[in-house]
């Protein structure tokens, strides 16, 4: 098929501004998070907005590539978000998106794009919607405990590890300021992969 002719340009088109407004949007929550004191949340956030922009690099070089650069300007029709500006609730809505592209927006647009004989644009859908997954389940699990008064707390003891001077201790509670450097508790990394292991088991 021609691919100016094709639903799948105008699919890349919105996936190429999703992408862009989703990885502004994590940058602007990440600056909100280092207002709540939420260094580790507002630095998850920050590698998020990477990620959607490496998306956003990957169907806009699609176009380029397939139109052989003769695509000026593709008009799109779509919905996008616009939140309060309050970390528990973003989170919480980010989360949702992530799951909506992650299960239907993007299997539906490989779906169309492998129809339509784009096979390397479909596997590129397929694999963002892959990531998409991992980033709902990380902003699911952080909303869960942010909401909860929960981030630094845990039913058994786990290891805390401060992101700033490396400090370590074994508890089911981190320390309120870091007893090495004095960071407060919003630098503790969250193991995402441990802990997400450990929830399933």
């Amino acid at each position: 098929m021609n691919f100016n002719e094709s639903v799948t340009k105008t699919n890349l088109a919105r996936s190429f501004a999703a992408e862009c407004q989703a990885g502004a949007r994590y940058q602007f929550m990440s600056k909100l998070a280092i207002q709540n004191s939420q260094k580790f949340i507002s630095d998850t956030l920050k590698t998020l907005a990477k990620n959607e922009m490496a998306h956003a690099k990957v169907f806009y070089d699609h176009i380029l590539q397939l139109s052989g650069g003769n695509v000026k300007n593709i008009s799109i029709e779509a919905g996008y978000p616009f939140e309060e500006p309050e970390l528990k609730n973003s989170l919480r809505e980010e989360s949702k998106i992530e799951l909506s592209e992650a299960e239907n927006i993007y299997p539906s647009f490989a779906r169309i794009a492998k129809d339509e004989g784009f096979d390397e644009v479909a596997k590129s859908f397929d694999f963002v919607a892959k990531v998409e997954a991992t980033h709902h389940q990380i902003l699911e699990y952080l909303s869960t405990l942010f909401n909860a008064g929960k981030m630094y707390k845990r039913k058994d003891a786990t290891e805390w590890k401060c992101s700033n001077c490396g400090h370590t201790e074994i508890a089911k509670e981190a320390w309120k300021e870091c007893p090495l450097c004095q960071m407060p508790q919003g630098f503790v990394i969250i193991d995402f992969e441990h802990e997400f292991e450990h929830k399933h088991s």
